[in-house]
């Protein structure tokens, strides 16, 4: 096994006394090269000052975790590094993974539920900071931001072109999203004040909460058809890869933006290149990009109609605290004995494995005990 432990006092093996703690692993990418915390606002010290309570920095093997490193850990807390089926040590009592965010692409669902692991992501923490990336590259694009920012630094020849880059008033365009979980509906409240109307694409909404966000509940290609400013805000999974592909995208207004801050790969960035390349959609904003970090060949890296920006919009000083905050109230749930709150794989709620889990974390460290 290649990969290194940390723990926090900096000791390489752990004592026979620790079995009976509840030890919770870190990915070794939430240090730095020299040892220090990748991200200080995330606050590990509820957990540092729980005496019951281990922990350690786990570094992957070849990007993916190690199910030998991990297998005397109760829960692991992820950051980027891949989680799948070969992480989990069939004899090994890890019983949660909680992803550092709210993307989950990077783990294998499916295996977790199979071996009784619970899998649960932050939608608490990013509900707000994602939404206002949104709203970022809304105003930014429809106000011609960055076009401006450049005719600026032109001096009097760049004063001169003002009004060849006339922005776009919102009052009356209509906003329209690709799912409405926790941020789509974020982003419709945050947008109310600019008296937009809202319409949204999300066979799982129902019309009683979508009657409450005053939203219009339309049809896939309706949403792409009316939408001034579209807002990507659904998970990647098999059935939204390249949801957004070159039919759908030849239905949207030569007027219209697309804005991505949810997964690369939902939209296929060769047709939304070709699109932006002959001006049949006026531009877009995108937070990601389906590969990571692009190879500096990639034509949408020259384009002027697009705003780019590296999976890191959102990326602020209270947007990590609360994620952080939001993965440590997991490991603590569990702990307890309680299903955490974010849990994506319900279906392992009924799982003989996890029950077991829990039932032992209750009698051992359970607020009742």
């Amino acid at each position: 096994i290649e990969a290194i432990n940390y723990n926090l006092l900096g000791e390489s093996d752990v004592s026979e006394s620790n079995v009976d703690q509840f030890r919770i692993a870190l990915s070794a990418d939430f240090l730095q090269a020299d040892g220090s915390p990748s991200y200080p606002m995330f606050d590990l010290s509820p957990l540092q000052k729980d005496v019951r309570i281990q922990l350690e920095y786990i570094a992957p093997v070849n990007g993916e975790m190690s199910s030998e490193a991990l297998k005397e850990f109760d829960a692991l807390i992820l950051l980027s590094s891949k989680f799948s089926r070969q992480s989990i040590d069939p004899e090994g009592r890890l019983s949660l993974v909680a992803r550092f965010g709210v993307g989950y692409d990077s783990v294998d669902v499916e295996a977790c539920t199979d071996s009784g692991i619970g899998l649960a992501i932050t939608p608490n923490g990013v509900r707000r900071p994602v939404a206002v990336s949104i709203i970022t590259m809304m105003l930014a694009l429809t106000g011609k931001l960055m076009v401006k920012d450049k005719l600026t630094r032109l001096g009097a020849a760049g004063f001169a072109k003002r009004s060849e880059h006339m922005g776009v008033g919102l009052m009356g365009k209509t906003l329209g999203s690709l799912g409405v979980g926790n941020i789509g509906a974020e982003l419709f409240r945050l947008a109310t004040p600019f008296d937009l109307k809202f319409i949204a694409h999300d066979p799982y909404l129902t019309e009683t909460k979508a009657q409450v966000l005053n939203v219009e509940l339309v049809s896939l290609e309706n949403l792409f058809q009316r939408s001034d400013i579209l807002s990507i805000n659904c998970p990647l999974t098999e059935s939204t890869r390249h949801v957004v592909n070159a039919e759908r995208l030849s239905l949207m207004k030569p007027t219209a933006y697309l804005i991505n801050t949810a997964r690369g790969p939902v939209v296929d960035q060769t047709a939304l290149t070709k699109a932006l390349q002959e001006q049949r959609i006026a531009g877009a904003g995108l937070d990601v990009l389906e590969v990571e970090p692009p190879p500096l060949e990639d034509p949408i890296l020259q384009l002027d109609n697009v705003i780019l920006t590296p999976h890191a919009l959102c990326w602020t000083d209270q947007c990590f605290a609360g994620i952080g905050a939001a993965d440590v109230q997991a490991v603590l749930a569990v702990m307890q004995g309680q299903a955490p709150i974010g849990l994506v794989n319900q279906a392992v709620l009924e799982h003989p494995s996890w029950q077991k889990k829990l039932a032992n974390y209750r009698q051992r460290f359970g607020v009742d005990r």
